[in-house]
């Protein structure tokens, strides 16, 4: 007999906020469903049980990059993470040169394969590698004297040092040989976001066409919707091949925009923070790449320009915000944090309740949506 948690609402991939029950046995879900449970409940919840949460950006937290993280601080990532409800991140690298990203690609596998399985821990996902291949125009808080044409080359490099680590490369399909080089990288099974693009709606089509799946940061960094040509906003928000991530922290989007992105895409729309190693930590001075970012009270971090350099929020107040600023209902709110993301970056087994599957699960306030409590592999975290 396995551990039956009950809750007043479940939220899973067909279920909206329905009375509903999970059974946990050895880090599985066993048995779940909605109605009462099939016995008296080992514990039961007044809120929202769901999958746990997944983030699809994340460069670092607790005053660490991931880019120079040391083991320590890989550990006190991981072992936080949980407190806000995040059972799974894809670590992101941002541009820096070729042989440099090589060299975090490898050192992260180590890290990888060390924390595999450490109990009550968020899991690590395939990294993320955001840049070098994006547009100067759009570069954002990136370094432009390290952007460079993903040649057959460069793409190699990065494919073969992060071999199944690699779960997403972000490119500018705008980019000489772009194209080819999102194919080449789809064949291996690394999937292609575009983001840090000036592309037209044309290139940008032309993008997914080869087999890019994601979009980086829906409006941030990016060629906008326009009259006469949709840009890469205007495919992201039109062509259901494309999973879009969207940061919610009502610095880097605004509100009216919220609502137009899950209008028009809301079951493809994922929640990400882009958080920074500014994330948990009071106002400073941090490092994004090995550049210094500075960090106001109630701001998201900044190059000393002035350009936003992602985020420092918690990914359940994204979810909160989207319905409390635009209106998204919670289920689908939180389905962007959750099965959208899983089912996105190849792990689908994550965002769901279903029997079977990793018993990673929260449970959300039902007037805040504020995580209470966090489940990995059946651990209790926190």
């Amino acid at each position: 007999m396995g551990h039956l948690i009950s809750a007043a609402a479940v939220v899973d991939v067909d279920v909206d906020l329905e009375p509903g029950w999970v059974e946990v046995r050895d880090g599985t879900i066993v048995a779940s469903g909605t109605g009462a449970p099939p016995r008296r409940p080992d514990e039961h919840h007044d809120g929202i049980l769901a999958p746990g949460l997944i983030d699809a950006q994340v460069n670092g937290a607790y005053g660490a990059d991931f880019a120079a993280a040391t083991s320590d601080q890989w550990d006190r990532i991981v072992d936080g993470l949980p407190d806000s409800g995040v059972t799974a991140i894809a670590p992101t690298f941002i541009t820096a040169p070729v042989d440099d990203l090589v060299e975090q690609l490898r050192a992260f596998r180590g890290h990888r394969e060390r924390l595999s399985g450490r109990p009550g821990a968020t899991r690590l996902l395939g990294a993320h590698v955001e840049g070098p291949f994006i547009s100067a125009a759009c570069k954002g808080a990136h370094d432009e004297a390290f952007l460079v044409d993903p040649t057959p080359e460069r793409v190699d490099a990065l494919v073969e040092a992060g071999g199944a680590d690699l779960g997403y490369v972000t490119l500018a399909p705008e980019r000489a040989g772009a194209l080819d080089a999102i194919a080449r990288m789809a064949a291996a099974g690394v999937r292609v976001s575009i983001g840090h693009s000036d592309a037209d709606d044309a290139t940008a089509t032309r993008a997914v066409d080869a087999g890019a799946t994601l979009v980086t940061h829906l409006y941030n960094a990016q060629r906008g919707l326009r009259h006469r040509d949709g840009g890469v906003v205007g495919v992201a928000l039109t062509d259901p091949r494309l999973s879009v991530g969207l940061i919610a922290d009502l610095h880097h989007v605004d509100p009216i925009a919220l609502q137009v992105a899950f209008a028009s895409a809301g079951g493809r729309i994922m929640l990400v923070t882009d958080n920074l190693s500014t994330f948990g930590m009071p106002p400073g001075r941090y490092e994004l790449g090995g550049a210094p970012v500075v960090l106001a009270d109630g701001e998201p971090a900044r190059r000393e320009d002035g350009t936003i350099a992602g985020a420092a929020v918690r990914l359940d107040a994204c979810l909160a915000n989207v319905v409390r600023v635009a209106g998204v209902d919670v289920a689908t709110a939180v389905r962007a944090a959750t099965t959208v993301p899983a089912v996105a970056l190849g792990v689908p087994e994550l965002g769901t309740l279903a029997p079977g599957t990793p018993a990673d699960l929260v449970v959300l306030d039902p007037d805040e949506l504020r995580v209470r409590a966090t489940w990995i592999g059946g651990r209790r975290a926190g």
